[in-house]
């Protein structure tokens, strides 16, 4: 089902006209549900002010990832993630262990990209292009996209959505028409999340847990994950007690504890917590240290997603926060 949000700012952007849209704002609010939902409504073959009809051939062809209107740019460990496949060489590539899936936007694929849009279309509806996340292009690959951008074919469209659209070049975010992406209230969210299969006795912990952010609830909902074991976290960590990350990975730890600190950040400066009740945290450390511990947590970030060995990562973790948390 998609989110009434969703619904709501399709049908407010086909209204519009601009060849091509850039959705922005942080991760969990649908960006690539909405930049998927536009693409679909233009290649449709009997769109309404809704959107896509969903039955058409075209729409068919978007749901088996086959249709030769449409150009999908993403990291390759994004396109697995989403199903959609690789082309033939790349996946050789990577069957035959010569590489692995690359984590950026590849410059071949933007050239590929650039080629397609040359073309005429196979359907006669016009072509797109979904770049997502549009964050995930070198400015290599954001350079060679720029022309096209500029000055496309008369009937190619483009989308980006991006969850950091700070870090894109300026050039590329001055060729296309802005759209920041609607945050929807807590009780749209819950009553989401139950369409979703989340419980609804886990729903307000994991949404909180999210920060609010819907898809990033759902997102934490599979993970496999104990939504009742967040609020226990941060007090754990003020023990040093690395169990309660057993069964997390690396990357997933780094996240809770980023939002940890970010908390204990905003408690001692007078605000309100975000991601945990006032409750559940232990008393703040002082500003200096909770600095240090997050600018700690930002190196660890960068190689959390291929640490040398998990468990001692965790444990190193949770010796870190216990160390941070007594420092007042």
């Amino acid at each position: 089902m998609t989110a009434p949000w969703i619904l709501r700012q399709q049908k407010a952007l086909l209204a519009q006209r601009g060849h091509a849209w850039l959705l922005q704002g942080p991760s969990g609010l649908g960006q690539y549900a909405l930049g998927l939902a536009l693409v679909q409504a233009w290649l449709c073959e009997r769109p309404t002010e809704q959107g896509a009809c969903g039955s058409c051939g075209s729409c068919h062809a978007i749901e088996v990832r086959t249709h030769a209107d449409l150009c999908v740019l993403m990291p390759e460990t994004v396109m697995l993630e989403l199903g959609w496949p690789l082309s033939e060489a790349a996946q050789k590539k990577i069957d035959d262990k010569e590489r692995k899936p690359s984590r950026e936007i590849r410059v071949e694929t933007m050239r590929d990209a650039v080629e397609f849009a040359q073309r005429t279309s196979a359907r006669g509806r016009g072509k797109a292009v979904l770049v997502y996340p549009a964050e995930r292009m070198n400015h290599v690959t954001a350079n060679a996209l720029l022309k096209t951008l500029e000055e496309p074919p008369g009937d190619v469209k483009f989308v980006l959505a991006s969850e950091a659209a700070h870090q894109l070049l300026p050039t590329i975010r001055s060729r296309c028409l802005g759209h920041t992406m609607a945050w929807p209230d807590t009780a749209e969210s819950l009553a989401w999340l139950a369409t979703q299969d989340v419980k609804p006795a886990d729903a307000p912990a994991l949404l909180r847990a999210a920060g609010g952010r819907p898809d990033d609830a759902m997102l934490f909902a599979r993970s496999g994950r104990d939504p009742k074991a967040w609020a226990l976290l941060p007090k754990a960590m003020a023990r040093g007690d690395a169990s309660a990350l057993t069964g997390w990975a690396p990357a997933q730890a780094v996240d809770a504890l980023q939002k940890l600190c970010h908390d204990l950040m905003a408690v001692r400066a007078g605000g309100s917590p975000r991601f945990f009740e006032a409750a559940e945290l232990p008393p703040a450390s002082g500003l200096a240290a909770l600095g240090a511990w997050s600018r700690e947590l930002a190196r660890t970030a960068r190689t959390a997603e291929h640490p040398f060995n998990a468990g001692l990562m965790l444990e190193a973790l949770a010796s870190q926060a216990q160390r941070a948390l007594r420092l007042a």
